[in-house]
């Protein structure tokens, strides 16, 4: 065992913005770490770090408490697949504080664990466990229920949650579990009635670092059924005997079960096995239904982690005063608060467990009652519904009318319900009963339930959630009965049910054999209500009591000072579309009468355009870009951002990102502690960051993990770059984005620019890198000594001139060049560097002279047109025509 290495850190009890505030502020005064508060009452945190030698393989483990030799229980806290122990340090540090000892520690093959990964086998990682827990016996601040035995609990979420269960169910020492957005049986998961869940596997081996990092018949396993596509007897007893549905008779423990609704990964479905077995077992149960899960979305984390803890005061502390919260929770998004645009959220509980299937509403499904269509040959192009990793977001918008689905004519069968009569909020998994029939082998089959409008124009899929069947042969042309998705979804009055059963799904492998399916109704639609489930009333938001005295204040404050304010333009209603109007605009030099920054500047920028914004050193751009973004005020003119004028601190600046003269970072900090932090600055909710495509978009790789007083300048700026298009902003400002950028960096992001604005979204760019504006821009903006000089699509503004680019269907010879350069009215000729083409400059001679000239010379012309590189343009314009 290595020499372990100790840390202190002091934690505040208080939660939320105020005390990140305080964090900051300590930071900046030298204080330390960002968690860092002085603060006598905090109780301070002491972490030790250890590799610890078990089982054959080397553990990297962290333990946190605050100190003293007074008993205390522990927990253990486990990670998700393909993270480490660092990602639960935060809750760590909460519940030591709280007065636990806690441990984290990496799983095998992630971190600094050695070992390969064998997906929680009972003498692997389920082993390592054990070992854990041996080690708290041995530790006199921690408390025994009796020698060798600690009073311990286990959490965490995924990974870390199946092991929680499966520590319990091995382990008869553990006391209380709360695994979080975790799976009961890995087959069931991957494998759902015998259907192949082949992108999440694919994503599942990827992120474990390749089949190469599993055990070798875990990897064997894989590669059979990614190739045939068909999970095998042998594949499910495998991931079968290392799930927690092996020892299901074992757990017995009270256990607080928190699942995702936005989780094509792990459904609802295998939290609702985890409640029953255990519940049958005589331990306690609750079970929360969170909004995130896999797939993205609200986690809820601060209230999640605040019930964890209580959970764990009720059963490991025995303190009969912790509110452990109601036995079935369920979290409902709702409406927009006008106030700052985000989703609504409210709790809704029950004091029992509903389950998913139980007693509901008939509704009668469509005329049509038997419908056949295709599984086309490849099983391509297949349907979308569920998509990993990033369906979060979009389950959220399902609750509020918006949605992303796809089926394609031809493949799928459709019965869609009468208009509803009143609204009808559907808690668990609706079933149908239907007859289905194969002209060859089996069927399979994905079937979901939309929520249709009125008009017919718009579904939604709730929580972007499928479920796959196969059905035997010997099971088809009589009645089976599907369970659909689990959800919790609330239908409008006038609304629609729409059942589909399409023969492709993105998500899962179907058969590439082309077949016929024939499927009819059985019976109606049968939906869970789940009556005794009741919705929160609303709390009134702060400003409803918080504004009126505010007011108080804000007018004694008005009347005292008897400032005079301008008053800020309304918005325009014609410009809401609009990214960017700048009209009139000019800005003084500090301590100067007449010399400008920037005069009479006006342009406009339509979405989806990258826009260029060109001019040499002192041509104003960098101020431009400043007053855009509110850091300084115009002297004269205006400009509004879709239709808001701006001033400093405008709210519809949330909805720029900027990359202006460089980012501020806290040095002692990582790359990516600095980017959380300055999200929870902006006070908005943490899905909403994106903050992996952002990181994506860095490429900082290992290095997010160090303090940023260790990154080169390179590396800052691309820390700086990943930080403005934090939230994926409608408009975002780049100034000299290239800075520090190697090659391949600068070639990537011109692609990112590209592909940020081709989904609406507008990026204007400030740059001396003429070649990467050509190729990365749609429109120019020059200016020269503070004013406009050309504004223009690039084409545009770098087609005019004399030089024309021809290009031939075959390859031209020197010979030829020497020929064209000849003709009268030519000055020169040169052949392009695939050779399939010439760079011909007019002296004297027309387009249409050239073109004639050419077709006499048998030269095989594809194509005709101006050509002029655009740093010959941009000299031409900023030299008034001299170049």
């Amino acid at each position: 065992m290595e020499k372990p290495t100790s840390r202190w850190r002091l934690l505040p009890r208080t939660r939320g913005r105020w005390a990140a505030v305080v964090a900051v502020l300590a930071v900046l005064a030298g204080a330390g770490t960002w968690t860092a508060v002085a603060d006598d009452s905090v109780p301070s945190v002491h972490r030790e770090d250890r590799m610890m030698r078990m089982n054959g393989v080397s553990v990297d483990t962290s333990y946190f408490t605050t100190g003293g030799s007074q008993r205390r229980p522990a927990v253990l806290i486990g990670h998700g697949f393909g993270g480490s122990k660092n990602d639960v340090r935060a809750q760590a540090e909460k519940l030591a504080a709280d007065g636990y000892a806690v441990m984290t520690w990496s799983a095998r093959g992630f971190g600094r664990t050695s070992g390969e990964i064998t997906l929680n086998a009972p003498d692997g990682e389920v082993k390592d466990v054990s070992g854990l827990i041996d080690w708290l016996a041995g530790r006199p601040e921690v408390e025994l229920d009796a020698k060798g035995d600690p009073r311990v609990g286990v959490t965490g979420a995924s990974y870390g949650g199946a092991v929680s269960l499966l520590a319990a169910g091995y382990d008869k020492r553990v006391d209380a579990i709360a695994p979080m957005i975790s799976y009961w049986n890995l087959a069931d998961a991957l494998f759902p009635d015998g259907v192949f869940k082949k992108l999440w596997a694919g994503i599942f081996v990827t992120t474990g670092g390749g089949c190469q990092k599993f055990e070798k018949q875990l990897c064997d396993m894989y590669e059979r059924v990614a190739v045939s596509g068909t999970p095998d007897a042998a594949a499910r007893e495998l991931l079968t005997e290392r799930s927690p549905v092996a020892v299901a008779d074992r757990i017995d423990v009270p256990s607080l079960i928190v699942q995702g609704q936005s989780d094509s990964l792990f459904p609802l479905d295998q939290a609702d096995a985890m409640a029953k077995a255990i519940s049958e077992n005589g331990a306690p149960v609750s079970v929360d239904w969170i909004s995130g899960g896999h797939d993205g979305g609200d986690m809820e984390g601060d209230r999640v982690e605040n019930r964890i803890g209580a959970w764990f005061d009720r059963y490991l502390k025995d303190d009969k005063g912790a509110d452990t919260g109601p036995a079935f929770r369920v979290t409902r998004t709702g409406g927009i608060d006008s106030t700052d645009g985000a989703a609504l959220k409210r709790g809704a509980d029950g004091d029992t467990y509903p389950g998913l299937v139980g007693d509901g509403e008939q509704i009668a499904l469509g005329e049509r009652r038997t419908q056949t269509f295709r599984n086309p040959a490849g099983a391509n192009p297949p349907s979308v519904s569920a998509l990993p990793g990033i369906g979060g977001g979009l389950s959220q918008l399902s609750s509020l009318g918006v949605g992303l689905s796809l089926d394609f004519p031809g493949q799928y069968a459709r019965f869609d319900s009468a208009p509803l009569d009143k609204s009808l909020r559907v808690t668990g998994s609706p079933t149908v009963r239907v007859n289905v029939k194969a002209d060859r082998g089996d069927a399979v089959l994905f079937g979901k339930v939309y929520d249709v409008s009125p008009d017919g124009k718009q579904q939604v899929l709730p929580s972007q959630l499928v479920a796959p069947y196969r059905i035997a042969p010997d099971e088809q042309g009589k009645p089976v009965e599907l369970t659909l998705p689990a959800i919790d979804h609330e239908v409008d009055s006038g609304h629609r049910l729409r059942l589909v059963l399409s023969a492709t799904d993105l998500g899962y492998a179907s058969p590439a054999e082309p077949a016929t399916y024939t499927v009819s109704l059985d019976g109606p639609l049968t939906v869970p209500t789940a009556p005794a489930v009741s919705t929160a009333a609303a709390t009134l938001p702060w400003w409803t009591w918080g504004l009126p005295a505010a007011a108080v204040v804000i007018a004694a404050v008005l009347l005292l000072t008897a400032r005079r304010r301008t008053a800020t333009p309304a918005p325009d209603p014609a410009l809401e579309d609009v990214p960017l109007l700048i009209t009139d605009l000019s800005k003084k030099y500090a301590k100067s009468s007449d010399r400008y920054a920037v005069r009479d500047l006006g342009f406009r920028v339509e979405k989806g355009q990258v826009l260029g914004l060109l001019g040499p050193n002192g041509a104003g751009k960098t101020t431009t870009l400043r007053m855009l973004m509110g850091l300084i005020t115009p002297d004269a003119g205006e400009i509004r951002v879709f239709g808001h004028a701006i001033r400093p601190g405008a709210p519809v600046l949330s909805r720029v990102g900027s990359f202006v003269e460089g980012a501020g970072f806290l040095p002692h900090l990582s790359g990516r502690a600095n980017l959380e932090l300055y999200w929870q600055a902006t006070g908005r909710p943490a899905e909403d960051s994106h903050i992996d495509d952002a990181l994506e978009i860095a490429g900082l790789g290992d290095a997010l993990a160090r303090a940023v007083r260790t990154y080169s300048q390179g590396m800052r700026q691309r820390l700086a770059i990943a930080q403005a298009m934090l939230g994926m902003p409608d408009l975002l400002i780049l100034d000299e984005p290239t800075n520090g950028l190697d090659p391949p960096q600068i070639r990537e992001m011109r692609d990112v620019m590209i592909r940020y604005a081709a989904g609406g979204r507008t990026v204007i760019v400030s740059s001396h890198l003429l070649s990467e504006v050509e190729q990365s821009c749609t429109h120019l903006v020059v200016m020269d000594r503070g004013r406009l000089v050309q504004a223009g699509p690039v084409a545009e503004i770098t087609g005019s001139g004399d030089m024309l680019l021809v290009t031939t269907a075959d390859e031209v010879t020197e010979p030829l060049v020497d020929k064209v350069a000849a003709l009268p009215g030519i000055g020169s000729a040169v052949r392009v560097e695939d050779g399939h083409g010439l760079l011909v400059r007019l002296d004297g001679a027309t387009a249409a002279q050239l073109v004639a000239d050419l077709v006499r010379l048998d030269v095989p012309v594809t194509g005709v047109g101006p050509h002029r590189r655009l740093e010959d343009a941009f000299l031409t314009l900023i030299s008034g025509g001299s170049a």
